[in-house]
């Protein structure tokens, strides 16, 4: 059987005795209001369509344990990754419109899937109802510290080699595999070879052990080894620069490039037919979770950019407005999900 057409899993109840940066996370035993749940003591699940222990998980976690604060009700996050986080996606489409399942998607799933899926099992413009955009993981390009010093030394490098300097993603048709792609683009059509891995933590590896001259990352999960001098992150792809990493440029800063900028942006969706009440007050309990000092400071210190936006009309634009931002990058690399 194809894992996609598995029936979606249902499961309730509290897992005692999980610590939070384990496979679940379960906090709150009281339930918050009749609307949100079916019983007392049901948990709330938060489906994370990729493995634990990367960036997506780590916001996903902490925004869990404070929604479960904020609602009075336990919050389970559960890891269904696979298919690019097609498996999870698609588990959470197809969940009772309850209120009680609610997805923790990427930009990967949301914008990047449509665009490179063979078989689409899932639209996300159609398939599922946004609770609210949270924020984003930072883009940030880094190398080897005696490849270059900067940006402009990277390019200039590639140029002078062609095809001879190799960098990591986490895999391809992944956002960070695309972010570098649009940077290449945007450079004037600059040749790396593009090196897929299962994943962040393989890639940093053979950074560091020299099998690699560049990475595509996130500020999250690079700044460790940038602080530590293992390796040099050259750039962040936002708009402003990372209040962590002040001194490093925007890839627009360094390379004369007004307007570039790759995050990878997260949202929380619902399936389809949840009751507008709910997906209201799932939608303040997010916004009430992220204004929290303590859970922002832990987010912003661990390289997230907060940005809660629930009206679902606003997400909706926005995921379109990525889509075909991404568009032409997809159809250049040609790179497809089947």
């Amino acid at each position: 059987m194809n894992p996609l057409d598995r029936p979606p899993h249902h499961q309730g109840g509290a897992a005692a005795g999980v610590t939070l940066m384990r496979r679940r996370v379960v906090l709150g035993v009281a339930v918050a209001s009749p609307a949100l749940a079916q019983g007392q003591g049901a948990a709330m699940r938060m489906v994370v369509p990729f493995p634990p222990g990367g960036a997506t998980d780590v916001f996903a976690r902490r925004l869990a344990a404070r929604m479960a604060a904020v609602l009075g009700q336990a919050v389970v996050v559960e890891n269904r990754g696979g298919a690019a986080g097609a498996i999870g996606t698609l588990e959470a489409v197809r969940a009772r419109p309850d209120g009680q399942t609610i997805l923790f998607a990427t930009a990967s799933t949301l914008g990047l899937y449509p665009l490179m899926a063979e078989r689409p099992v899932f639209d996300p413009l159609r398939d599922l109802a946004p609770a609210s955009l949270v924020g984003a993981a930072s883009v940030a390009f880094a190398v080897r510290p005696e490849v270059a010093v900067d940006l402009p030394g990277l390019i200039a490098a590639a140029r002078a080699r062609p095809g001879a300097l190799k960098y990591g993603s986490p895999g391809s048709g992944s956002y960070l595999h695309l972010s570098m792609e649009l940077l290449k683009r945007e450079a004037g059509g600059v040749d790396m070879l593009h090196v897929p891995y299962r994943g962040s933590a393989p890639a940093m590896t053979d950074l560091l052990g020299g099998h690699l001259d560049a990475i595509s990352d996130t500020v999250a999960t690079a700044i460790e080894n940038h602080r530590a001098g293992r390796i040099r992150i050259l750039a962040v792809a936002t708009r402003a620069r990372s209040p962590l990493l002040p001194e490093i440029p925007t890839v627009a800063e360094a390379l004369n490039l007004p307007g570039f900028e790759a995050a990878v942006w997260m949202a929380v969706m619902l399936p389809l037919g949840v009751p507008e009440p709910v997906r209201e007050r799932l939608s303040q309990a997010i916004a009430a979770a992220l204004a929290d000092p303590t859970t922002r400071a832990e987010l912003e210190q661990a390289g997230f950019v907060l940005d809660p936006r629930g009206n679902p009309d606003e997400v909706r634009s926005f995921m379109a407005a990525e889509q075909e931002k991404w568009r032409p990058v997809v159809r250049a690399t040609g790179v497809r999900l089947e």
